[in-house]
């Protein structure tokens, strides 16, 4: 994606009409509407013909928040982490930050009519977000304004508007004002940031896979690294860079997009672990996976992937347990768990409290 493309904002200048105080609801409302609320590739005409009835541009969440891609000369929007979301979780903040997510990492894969520009609708909205809010202001949301926002773009000549600078910047001003760009301040990881790594893998193969490019397990860190996910994501931090690694090999053996296909989850078990004996879960609610090294790496994942979470080191959060998970609770009950298992095998210490003492304090 190169840095000096036109930079072409197309019909974001047209209203979408949010609405004061519900966040990007009537984003997640048209994404259940469009999908009918099935995880499954929807025809791209499917999708504008079910949302007509909401009285809103559908191409704002067709060209600017969901991916799309062509196969047997027919266009389908894909089942994506944004999709899962939607589709599997009641409407929160946490929703509205992954799709600010991605507006701004501008991935919107390929369909018949795709005009320049297309592809990559957010070069302009990106680019603030990687040069202005990251690196000058770093992270700090307060300083964004639509007054900063339209300077930015009339500095740069890769921004071609058949419209006004002014109305561009408003319009996205309030876009990140209703969808809580103040969220992605967070140096920590929290859920949203889990799920957006998610959602940056799933658009960057999908993307590679529409003109024919296959993607390795192997080629993914060096992919995300040139996508720009950290700069887009909030302030970087060791913890996110850690937690990167174990997220990776969940996404990996997870099938990738494949996660979504219980037939293909099904495969991927019979590889990872051929003696598991198979059986199609009766309740389709995700669960958690939750890294035993860090409580705040949780990633919500179909429930069939649940075995193969495992294997990658993961413990499952059931879903009764999910929406109320604490980091605090899960630590303690760990430890306890550890303590247990030494009492269990008769393991003692050979230092004296005294001896601990000087050796975890250095004196």
């Amino acid at each position: 994606m190169a840095a000096e493309q036109s930079w072409l904002p197309g019909s974001f200048t047209k209203n979408y009409s949010w609405g004061s105080g519900i966040g990007l609801w009537h984003l997640y409302q048209a994404i259940r509407v469009g999908f009918q609320e099935e995880l499954k590739p929807v025809k791209r005409k499917d999708f504008r013909a079910r949302v007509a009835h909401l009285d809103r541009p559908d191409f704002i969440p067709l060209n600017y928040f969901l991916f799309n891609y062509t196969r047997d000369n027919k266009d389908y929007i894909a089942v994506d982490e944004l999709v899962f979301q939607a589709l599997t979780a009641r409407h929160s903040p946490r929703f509205d930050h992954l799709a600010l997510f991605a507006f701004n990492f501008g991935y919107a894969g390929h369909w018949r009519t795709i005009k320049p520009g297309q592809r990559y609708p957010t070069l302009w909205a990106k680019n603030y977000i990687i040069e202005r809010v990251a690196d000058v202001f770093r992270w700090n949301t307060k300083l964004v304004n639509a007054d900063d926002i339209e300077s930015f773009l009339r500095s740069k000549p890769q921004f071609k508007a058949k419209t006004s600078y002014r109305k561009v910047a408003t319009n996205l001003a309030y876009l990140y004002r209703v969808g809580g760009l103040s969220a992605l301040e967070a140096p920590r990881i929290e859920r949203w940031w889990v799920d957006a790594l998610f959602l940056a893998l799933d658009r960057i193969v999908g993307d590679r896979m529409a003109y024919g490019l296959e993607t390795s397990s192997d080629s993914l860190p060096s992919l995300l690294l040139r996508s720009n996910f950290s700069e887009l994501s909030g302030p970087k931090s060791a913890e996110k860079t850690f937690a990167m690694a174990h997220l990776l090999s969940l996404y990996t053996i997870c099938g990738k997009a494949g996660r979504f296909d219980p037939s293909q989850v099904q495969d991927r078990v019979s590889i990872e672990l051929p003696d598991y004996y198979w059986q199609q879960p009766n309740n389709n609610a995700p669960q958690g996976a939750v890294h035993p090294t860090n409580p705040r790496i949780l990633k919500t994942i179909p429930r069939e992937c649940s075995s193969l979470a495992e294997k990658a080191g993961f413990r499952i959060v059931y879903e009764d347990d999910l929406e109320t998970f604490n980091t605090k609770d899960f630590i303690a009950t760990q430890t306890r768990r550890a303590v247990d298992s030494l009492v269990h095998d008769n393991i003692k210490s050979t230092l004296s409290p005294e001896e601990l003492h000087k050796l975890t304090r250095g004196n």
